[in-house]
């Protein structure tokens, strides 16, 4: 009787103990799983999006992180939306766009590089759980371009330049969008800055918002545009020989690029911080430039130019 119970008392504790060790297989398994976890990286739906996007999926590949992509997935709206539901983790996204998602448009910090870095960093992190990696130092904000011809002619460089010819009348025409022209924050904020008005005659409204179309107006001389606007890394600004007016007073919002990720997957996957902040440090504005142009003026694919350039900066080994 004793032995039986012997027995008895042996075979459960071998039960007890294989349960223990299945369940804690299970858990170990279960958190591996989650840690394995792929990362959804995602862009807007424009060539620097994509240049920038590719660039962090390279990156987190080269880690040994792994990638799901949606590069490319929509405007600002839609892929901001996907953060913030948690169908994407991490994409590039703007400073100066901090001033339409938290509605204070009007905050001069916005104005300036690091403010407007800082206090986006700040509310993001504070509502939201996001965390904003280092930016590239290249401000891709709303300008105004030149024809190259009229600017050497006129000796234009900077928006004082523009406001003075523009003060002449019958010179300039402008191609924008019906926002740039409209919003308070671009064409508007631009005339009372440099206290000029351009005369409506002498704008040519193109419907959308493609910059690539305002600058060959301007090129070509559509209608006898002279002048576009622009962004600060268009690619194709050089290759069509227009010259950026600089906003040396800082009428416009501040639009510098930056990876923006879920907290919850910065911390699963650490290392991957210091990587882009390397990365996105090393993107100055000529860079963006010509980078954006091999994709937009070349026609080379976004991928192979991220991969080309990560490669000739040592920073994809």
């Amino acid at each position: 009787m004793m032995a039986l119970r012997l027995l008895r008392r042996t075979v459960a504790a071998l039960c007890l103990a294989c349960a223990s060790a299945a369940m804690s297989g299970l858990v170990s398994t279960g958190a591996l799983a989650q840690s394995r976890q792929p990362v959804v990286v995602a862009s807007k739906i424009d060539t620097e999006g994509a240049l920038l996007g590719e660039m962090i999926a390279l990156v987190l590949e080269h880690q040994g992180i792994p990638v799901e992509k949606r590069v490319s997935l929509g405007p600002t709206k839609v892929v901001r939306t996907a953060l913030l539901s948690g169908e994407i983790d991490i994409y590039p996204e703007y400073t100066g766009n901090g001033a339409f998602f938290h509605d204070i448009p009007n905050d001069k910090a916005w104005t300036k590089a690091q403010s407007a870095f800082e206090l986006v960093k700040k509310l993001d992190k504070e509502k939201y759980n996001l965390v904003w990696l280092d930016r590239a130092p290249a401000n891709n904000t709303w300008l105004i371009a030149v024809r190259g011809d009229l600017a050497r002619r006129e000796n234009l460089a900077t928006m004082e330049d523009f406001a003075r010819l523009a003060k002449r009348g019958g010179v300039l025409k402008l191609a924008g969008s019906a926002e740039f022209v409209e919003s308070p924050a671009a064409l508007p904020a631009f005339e009372r800055v440099y206290d000029f008005k351009l005369p409506r005659d002498q704008i040519v409204i193109l419907p959308g918002g493609d910059t690539a179309v305002t600058m060959r107006a301007a090129a070509q001389g559509v209608s006898g545009v002279n002048s576009a606007m622009v962004y600060g890394t268009d690619g194709a600004i050089a290759a069509l020989d227009l010259v950026v007016m600089e906003d040396t007073r800082g009428a416009q919002i501040v639009y510098e690029p930056a990876p923006v990720v879920r907290a919850e997957v910065l911390n699963r996957y650490p290392a991957m911080a210091q990587t882009l902040s390397r990365v996105f440090g090393s993107l100055s504005l000529n860079r963006l430039q010509s980078l954006n142009a091999q994709i937009a003026v070349e026609g080379q694919p976004a991928r192979e130019v991220a991969k080309s350039y990560l490669e000739q900066q040592g920073l994809l080994p």
